[in-house]
């Protein structure tokens, strides 16, 4: 069995010296950091080790062997591992045979793309994660060592059961296991922080929900419906006839088989078994809802042609009282608050950190106060 606390005897100390997250003080960026969050320095040791695991997550096939996280300014090992690469794949077997070598240049501008790809993503992940640390310091949002643990046994365990492929995990993405510690503390603390905005909303008042139910009462009631049978036809004097027919004994259905033009009911002997008031024409709807039941009617003119119809069946329209939608009111009123608060929480929390947060020159993201989004050209159509 995999032991984890062999590998994280003191969890808090083994995240803070990964990431680099300790309190350094006031003053500029520290010489041994890419950027500072609040007092708290993120190190170009922890910079370092996440390129490592991204180049190897971000890696496939041949790529992923033994790959090389990029470094500036001249890529060194990055083109070597490139041309080891390259050379394999062009030994007989491989995918590139008889393709010439790509020249150095060209493998150096890769590494700096690739550099480049990479270290955003790290970088944002580095920063986003001191942010949430800080955050949860700042809100008093506690978590324990314990409680990390126990959750990462659980997690491991389920999706692990053997040690031999947690350990291949581990190998193919070059996470440690302290580094999954990291990203499921940060996990549950952005869980807990979540959990406390929205615990903190205003509990809707009985004034509330009565202010909501009347400005939504149609929201809580079932409109009238009715069972009808119905003939379409493309004249007055073809409506009268149909009606005639069925007057004098022959089935609606088989009349409205033979002669109506509407595509919905025709097939079904003209039943239409669920009409809702307000959903068919105008004209159609006023005399269905005012008809009396089991009464052959028509024609009703409208824009579509002529209707005959009769009313099988009727159901009234119902209102739920206050009392009866007083639940589900405040359900609704607690859910678009707390999606509100969160919304509002979301837009503060990153412009709060952006403004904390500074990043060295050759280290700026999107998430540094420093960071200037690039002008986009027009270019003026003649």
């Amino acid at each position: 069995m995999f032991k984890v606390l062999r590998l994280a005897p003191a969890l808090g100390a083994v995240l803070f010296a990964l990431v680099g997250l300790s309190a350094c003080g006031g003053g500029g960026i520290p010489g041994n950091a890419v950027a500072k969050v609040g007092d708290t320095p993120i190190t170009k040791a922890a910079f370092k080790h996440w390129m490592t695991v991204a180049a190897l997550s971000g890696s496939s096939g041949v790529l992923a062997q033994h790959p090389v996280a990029p470094e500036p300014p001249n890529y060194t090992a990055c083109i070597a591992h490139l041309k080891e690469v390259g050379l394999k794949e062009r030994q007989p077997g491989g995918s590139t045979v008889g393709q010439p070598m790509p020249p150095t240049a060209t493998l150096k501008k890769d590494c700096e793309y690739t550099y480049k790809s990479l270290s955003r993503g790290v970088l944002g992940y580095l920063i986003s994660s001191a942010w949430v640390l800080e955050e949860a310091n700042s809100l008093g949002v506690k978590l324990s060592d314990k409680e990390v643990k126990k959750e990462f046994e659980k997690d491991k365990n389920a999706q692990f059961p053997l040690a031999s492929e947690f350990e291949k995990f581990q190998a193919s993405s070059g996470e440690t296991v302290s580094d999954l510690l990291l990203s499921l503390k940060l996990k549950m603390l952005s869980q807990k922080i979540q959990q406390k905005i929205v615990n903190n909303q205003v509990k809707p008042t009985q004034a509330d929900i009565q202010k909501y139910y009347n400005e939504h009462q149609s929201l809580y009631g079932v409109p009238a419906t009715r069972s009808v049978e119905i003939i379409l036809t493309k004249t007055e004097a073809a409506a009268k006839s149909a009606k005639k027919e069925v007057e004098s004994g022959k089935s609606f259905a088989s009349v409205a088989k033979r002669v109506s033009i509407d595509p919905t009911s025709k097939a079904n002997g003209g039943l239409l078994p669920k009409v809702v008031k307000g959903q068919e024409e105008k004209a159609l709807d006023a005399a269905i809802f005012s008809a009396s039941k089991n009464v052959l009617s028509g024609p009703v003119k409208s824009p579509f042609g002529y209707y005959i119809f009769e009313i099988l069946a009727s159901t009234p329209a119902s209102q739920q009282s206050l009392a009866q939608a007083q639940a589900s009111i405040k359900t609704s009123l607690v859910s678009s608050r707390q999606q509100a608060a969160m919304s509002k929480f979301a837009k503060d929390f990153k412009t709060k950190w952006i403004g904390k947060t500074d990043c060295r020159n050759g280290y700026v993201v999107a998430d540094c106060k420093q960071y200037k989004a690039p002008k986009t050209s027009s270019t003026a159509t003649p």
